[in-house]
């Protein structure tokens, strides 16, 4: 069986994204000085620009902010003109999904299902690049947390940068056939001479380093700490001591964090952090859970077929046994405004998710298919072989016939507390006075 390792103490890696674009500014400049040297001297006195590369059309973070916030919402970016990044990531739902859809609907005729649910966009800053072999940077290198990291469901990505990419291309979201159709859509676009404005007048006639630019213009977006990581939820009020919680929330925490009841906080932290950031509410790994097959996605009307995450079939590098059926651990901020959870989207109500892990293992005929002999056939999207990677630490692993881990009230303080996680901006608006 597949050891989970969970509780760790997620510092920050927001470093990581921070100096990966740092330096690339500082590759942008030196590339500049060079190619300003290269200019006639008719050019350099007169002070015309030297394209992409000249000093003055070097930007800086606020340009790309803006930038980014606008390719965000730019329809022209996908094959049909009809799709934006904030089609599937709406900035009113904590840039998640805008309805309770499994999964969301793209392709060229718009139609094609997506195979996994939408997660959000926020809180990934200190998402650390994946490693199958993690450890955290407090000196003590001898705790393996085992595969943690990266970006999407099954951590393919190593960066946002990297993740940016992946919707404009594929085939049931964006639905772009190559990376040159996205430049020659972006520069026939409203947008074209916002991107010129930034990156130069002749970057058009560069389509690779115009499709990177694109992306990093995204990428800066997403690190805008207003729209992405705000904090400023209840919860955040609570712990900078501008809040208090209800009776009902505090017993909510109780719950999260008891190893012996909910035990969410063993995987989605939920204190300071060492260095003095804020919990981000997920410790990044990658784990198994067994959540039931969710036939209403296209893909699945193949029984054959199994999205078994960190070994594939999406993701090719880490095709070993003992990955299948792992998937990153979401944060669980905002996760009380979200209308579909799991990788899967098999659940579309966070008291059913809940219900779930209170449940998966004492009643697994509520949420498993039984077979005409009567037996259950629990994690029934997983390949048996590969069953004995599945989590089993509390609140799983109770005997069937047994008793929930949480009963009816733990359950509902639970889902109070769950609330406190929700952003300012994400919250419902109040009726009346």
């Amino acid at each position: 069986m597949l050891q989970q390792f969970c509780r760790r103490s997620s510092t920050m890696h927001h470093s990581t994204t921070l100096l990966r674009i740092s330096s690339w500014l500082s590759g942008f400049l030196l590339l500049g000085s060079l190619c300003a040297c290269t200019q006639t001297g008719r050019q350099a006195q007169s002070g015309q620009a030297a394209g992409i590369y000249a000093a003055s059309s070097i930007p800086d973070n606020r340009q790309l902010t803006q930038l980014g916030r606008r390719l965000f919402f730019e329809t022209a970016l996908s094959a049909n003109g009809k799709h934006s990044c904030a089609s599937c990531h709406s900035p009113e739902h904590a840039y998640g999904p805008p309805d309770g859809k499994s999964a969301q609907l793209g392709g060229l005729d718009g139609k094609q299902m997506g195979n996994r649910a939408v997660p959000s966009l926020r809180y990934l800053q200190i998402v650390p690049p994946f490693s199958e072999h993690f450890r955290d940077n407090d000196g003590n290198d001898s705790e393996d947390a085992g595969p943690t990291g990266g970006f999407t469901w099954d951590g393919r990505a190593a960066s946002v940068h990297e993740q940016a990419s992946i919707p404009l291309l594929a085939g049931n979201e964006m639905a772009n056939t190559s990376t040159d159709q996205v430049v020659r859509q972006l520069k026939a676009s409203a947008s074209a001479n916002a991107f010129m404005a930034v990156f130069g007048q002749d970057i058009f006639q560069h389509p690779a380093q115009a499709f990177d630019k694109l992306v990093l213009a995204l990428e800066v977006f997403q690190q805008n700490p207003a729209d992405f990581y705000p904090y400023s939820s209840k919860y955040d009020d609570w712990l900078r001591g501008k809040a208090a919680l209800s009776r009902q929330e505090m017993r909510g925490l109780q719950v999260f964090n008891s190893p012996d009841k909910g035990n969410c906080a063993a995987c989605h932290l939920s204190e300071w952090q060492p260095d003095g950031a804020f919990p981000a509410f997920s410790d990044f790994g990658l784990i198994a859970l067994g959540v039931p097959r969710n036939r209403q996605l296209e893909i699945n009307r193949n029984t054959a077929f199994h999205d078994m995450g960190l070994c594939g079939p999406v993701r090719q590098d880490m095709q070993k046994a003992e990955y299948c059926g792992l998937f990153r651990t979401p944060s669980l901020r905002n996760v009380a405004t979200r209308k579909v959870f799991f990788h899967n989207g098999v659940f579309h109500d966070l008291r059913k998710a809940v219900e779930f892990y209170a449940s998966r293992d004492t009643q697994p005929e509520k949420w498993y298919p039984v077979a005409s002999n009567g037996q259950v056939v629990m994690f029934d999207d997983l390949p048996t072989v590969y069953h004995g990677n599945i989590n089993r630490d509390a609140p799983f692993g109770g005997k069937k016939g047994a008793s929930p881990a949480l009963n009816a009230q733990e359950i509902n303080d639970l889902l109070a507390f769950l609330g406190t996680l929700t952003d300012a901006d994400a919250r419902p608006a109040r009726s009346g006075p």
